[in-house]
C-alpha cells in the first residue's frame, strides 16, 4: 500500500515498511510525476524485501508549485537534503531525473548508491524531439510545449501498459507549458555547460547502475560508453525489449537493479556489464 505526503514542497508517494533496512528515493523525468512509479512500487520482489520506496515529483511538474531554483543544480541540492532527511541510502532517477540524481552526487555531496535510468550524459545523447521543441520555444514561447502536450497521448501509447495510458497522460498534461519552456531551457544549458557528464559521475566516487532500454530514444555515445565501462564503480545495463519508460515497461527489471544497488558489497569493485 502507498501513502501520499508532502515534505518541504515535495509531493511524496511512499510504500514499504517505515523501518525498512533500506530506503530509496525515486525521481521521475520531464513530464513525469510520482504516479509513474506505481508499477515499480507494486513489484512483489520489492514487497518481499525490507526496502522502503519514496517516489516524488520534481517541483513544477504535474501541476505542483515550482521552487525558486528549478535548474538541475537547484533540484539536486534540494533532492540531496530530502534524501538525507528521509534516510535514503540509494536514489533512482529516470531521464532528466537521472541527471538530477547524477548531480546530487557530483555537486551536492550525496554519497549513496545511484540508479540512473536513461540519463543524458551530453546534449548529443538527448532525444531530438526535446532539442527541437526547446529551440522552437526560444522563438515561439510556450506554444511548442502546448502543442506537445496535446499530442503526448499518441506518443505514449507504445511505451506504457494500455491500462495505465490514460492516467499517465493525464499526469503529464498537468504541467504548465510555460514552466516546461523555462525548465527545459535550464536543462539544455546544464548539458551545454558540462559538455559531458561522464567525468562528473566518475569523479563523484559513488557506486552507480546506469541502464537504458534496448529501444531507448536517449542514446549513449560510443566514447561515453567506453569511459563508463572503464570505471569500476559503474555498472552498465541494457534492458531488453524496452524503450525509454523502463519504469513502466519493465518494472521487474528495474526492481532487480534497486535490490542489487542496496545490497551490493561496496568493498568489492564491480565490473561493467
Amino acid at each position: 500500500m502507498s501513502t501520499s505526503v508532502q515534505r518541504d514542497g515535495w509531493e511524496l508517494l511512499e510504500s514499504g515498511p517505515p523501518n525498512a533496512d533500506h530506503s530509496v528515493l525515486l525521481i521521475p523525468g520531464t513530464l513525469g510525476t510520482a504516479a509513474f512509479f506505481e508499477e515499480l512500487m507494486a513489484e512483489p520482489k520489492l514487497g518481499e524485501s525490507s526496502v522502503r520506496l519514496v517516489a516524488t515529483t520534481l517541483p513544477g511538474y504535474g501541476g505542483t508549485p515550482p521552487t525558486e531554483d528549478v535548474s538541475i543544480e537547484g533540484y539536486a541540492r534540494a533532492a540531496s537534503k530530502l534524501a538525507a532527511d528521509l534516510g535514503c541510502d540509494a536514489v533512482l532517477g529516470h531521464s532528466t531525473g537521472g541527471d538530477v540524481v547524477l548531480e546530487m552526487a557530483a555537486g551536492a555531496g550525496y554519497a549513496g548508491s545511484l540508479i540512473l535510468l536513461s540519463p543524458s550524459f551530453s546534449l548529443r545523447d538527448e532525444s531530438r524531439i526535446l532539442i527541437v521543441v526547446d529551440g522552437l520555444s526560444r522563438v515561439f514561447g510556450h506554444l511548442p510545449w502546448s502543442a506537445i502536450l496535446k499530442i503526448i497521448g499518441s506518443a505514449l501509447k507504445v511505451n506504457v501498459p494500455p491500462e495505465r495510458h490514460d492516467a499517465l497522460v493525464a499526469e503529464m498534461k498537468k504541467t504548465d507549458p510555460r514552466f516546461l519552456r523555462r525548465q527545459s531551457h535550464l536543462y539544455g544549458e546544464y548539458l551545454k555547460r558540462h559538455g559531458s557528464l561522464v567525468a562528473r559521475l566518475r569523479d563523484s566516487g559513488v557506486w552507480a547502475w546506469v541502464a537504458f532500454g534496448e529501444r531507448d530514444d536517449v542514446k549513449l555515445a560510443d566514447d561515453e560508453r567506453r569511459e563508463l565501462e572503464a570505471c569500476p564503480r559503474v555498472t552498465l545495463v541494457t534492458i531488453p525489449d524496452a524503450g525509454h519508460l523502463t519504469i513502466n515497461e519493465k518494472p521487474g527489471r528495474v526492481a532487480e537493479l534497486i535490490l542489487e544497488a542496496v545490497s551490493a558489497d561496496k568493498e568489492r569493485p564491480r565490473q561493467a556489464a
